[in-house]
């Protein structure tokens, strides 16, 4: 298929997989007069990196992923750098829960005491 079905069918823009291009995440196969050409298999790399995408993973972290199926596991987290990936984005995301809970906590601390009408803060 050309780039712009590729495109429509993987609900991104031409402009998009041309940068995928670029950063070698998507393969630059061309026919004889130039046109890029693509498959199935290019269609099953677009769909991973934009799940790992709508799940907060930036584009480098999509890599090994696409390294994976490229190398022709069935899915693109088969792979122990894949799992590895994994493991650092969950190790962020607690990270940041943390930070959040404590963020949430000292908030109502501050809304309990602006509520209690002895505070001083509480108007």
């Amino acid at each position: 298929m050309r780039i712009g079905e590729l495109a429509e069918r993987a609900g991104t823009t031409t402009r998009t997989l041309r940068y995928y291009e670029s950063r070698g995440l998507l393969p630059a196969r061309r026919t004889e007069n130039g046109y890029r050409t693509y498959d199935e298999s290019d269609l099953r790399l677009l769909r991973q990196i934009r799940t790992l995408q709508d799940f907060g993973f930036d584009l480098e972290e999509t890599r090994p992923f696409v390294e994976c199926l490229r190398a022709g596991y069935p899915e693109g987290d088969s792979c122990p750098a894949s799992l590895a990936v994994y493991r650092r984005k969950l190790d962020e995301l607690d990270a940041l829960i943390g930070e959040l809970q404590a963020v949430r906590a000292q908030i109502g601390v501050r809304l309990a005491l602006a509520e209690d009408p002895k505070c001083e803060l509480g108007g």
